[in-house]
């Protein structure tokens, strides 16, 4: 079959970065594998990208935004007082600049789209489906199928977390669901060809009349050449846990410290924290608070590169965080074989079964904590029981959650908007129970 030859949309999309930035260049280059890409991104990311062999012009189009992008870029950062809190409040300032972006996108490719030069344009990034595509009404105008997403975000806060979501200054996430009447985005549902879901909430959240071109398919996947090692098996001695991710509230890392305090006194747990954070200085006194200092080591923020080694060394990712949308860190501690132990809410509860991980019911805090004590306790008990599920969470991240493997899956979705493919291929089972249902504040 014929390559499509595809225009793909990354606003954001930087291999030296993480989260969004590492989502939109991780999907962009592996689907150089199935189609003819050609990237359009913003300027801030050239230097990144052409250090990657990528030609200008030839592989990638560079678009300075920031004329309109750039000043509420800062007054969302006053808005946060430079925390980086406060998520909902940058997403609702991107939706203002971002528009802008396509229509410079529009400026620069129409002639294009319009001789037959591409076959497909795929917006990767923006995640969030609160932002609107003006380029999927031009896409139907010329005829070249528009492909949105994945989509992720706006899974609500739990209850009992209200304090959490003020630290977080999450207060505009009070008024999220006034986005499905923000100019634009039925508009952009109604005109793309196909929407990729990254999550089951999100695609809850798709009206009915659109789900006959929706696909769920989970937004992270792991780069196979980067996370290469294998963390050893349980070889006796104390137990050892890793926390990988941003020192905030809604992560958890104070219930971690607080669950697995008895056995990190009784020295059968050691507990790696990987991250930096505003919480920094209240966790390193909680912990001397609780004298469990000598059994926890806070590494700060590490390279993504070096952030591998230190897991590797783990048996169990502790990783507690009650509002995660996507949980790139759960795929990556998979890929190592590092088992991981989640709270079953959002993201991480759709990409670990029951096989592969452990996962602790959603509940208020004191539930949350006292289940992590209880799981983390059975586990050091008997420590052989993560053997077959670090087998069985590195063999699910190998058969599905490669780059290149979601590379693969897409490309079905090309093909069925192409007309290439007569029925709708079904990229990716939801786990057991994991139907399209909204996510409501579990108690």
């Amino acid at each position: 079959m014929t390559r499509p030859r595809v225009l793909a949309i990354a606003e954001a999309a930087n291999p030296d970065w993480v989260s969004v930035p590492l989502v939109g260049w991780s999907l962009a280059h592996a689907l150089r594998k199935v189609a003819d890409v050609h990237l359009v991104t913003h300027t801030r990311n050239r230097d990144a990208i052409l250090a990657q062999g990528y030609a200008e012009d030839r592989d990638v189009s560079f678009i300075d935004s920031d004329a309109i992008a750039k000043p509420l870029w800062r007054l969302g950062e006053k808005l946060r007082m430079g925390q980086g809190k406060g998520w909902t409040t940058v997403q609702a300032l991107n939706a203002l600049a971002y528009p802008y972006f396509e229509r410079l996108v529009w400026r620069r490719f129409s002639e294009d789209l319009m001789n037959g030069a591409f076959d497909i344009v795929h917006r990767i990034t923006p995640l969030s489906p609160t932002i609107a595509s003006p380029l999927a009404r031009h896409c139907a105008k010329t005829g070249v199928p528009f492909v949105l997403g994945p989509l992720n975000g706006g899974v609500p806060w739990p209850d009992g977390f209200d304090s959490e979501r003020r630290r977080e200054r999450e207060f505009l996430s009070y008024l999220r669901t006034a986005y499905k009447a923000l100019p634009g985005r039925r508009a952009t549902l109604r005109h793309a060809a196909a929407i990729l879901a990254g999550s089951r909430h999100t695609a809850s959240e798709i009206p009915e009349r659109f789900r006959d071109k929706l696909f769920y398919l989970p937004e992270n996947a792991v780069d196979s050449l980067r996370f290469t090692r294998m963390a050893p098996p349980y070889a006796g001695g104390s137990l050892r846990g890793c926390f990988i991710g941003r020192l905030v509230p809604y992560k958890g890392p104070d219930m971690l410290l607080s669950a697995a305090a008895p056995l990190l006194s009784a020295g059968r747990l050691t507990l790696d924290i990987i991250g930096d954070g505003p919480m920094m200085p209240e966790l390193r006194q909680q912990a001397e608070d609780e004298g469990i200092d000598q059994a926890v080591t806070f590494h700060g923020w590490q390279a993504h590169d070096a952030v591998q080694d230190i897991a590797a060394r783990s048996h169990l990712l502790t990783f507690p965080s009650i509002r995660e949308f996507g949980g790139g860190v759960v795929l990556e501690a998979m890929a190592l074989g590092v088992v991981p132990m989640i709270v079953d809410y959002a993201g991480p509860g759709e990409l670990v079964t029951p096989d592969t991980g452990i996962k602790i019911p959603i509940g208020p805090r004191a539930a949350i904590i006292k289940g992590l004590r209880t799981a983390l306790k059975q586990v050091a008990d008997n420590p052989r029981m993560l053997d077959p599920m670090s087998i069985a969470a590195r063999d699910r991240v190998h058969a599905l959650f490669t780059w290149e493997r979601k590379a693969e899956q897409v490309a079905q979705v090309y093909d069925w908007v192409s007309g290439a493919r007569a029925g709708k291929p079904t990229l990716l089972a939801a786990p057991s129970g994991s139907d399209i249902t909204p996510i409501r504040s579990a108690r």
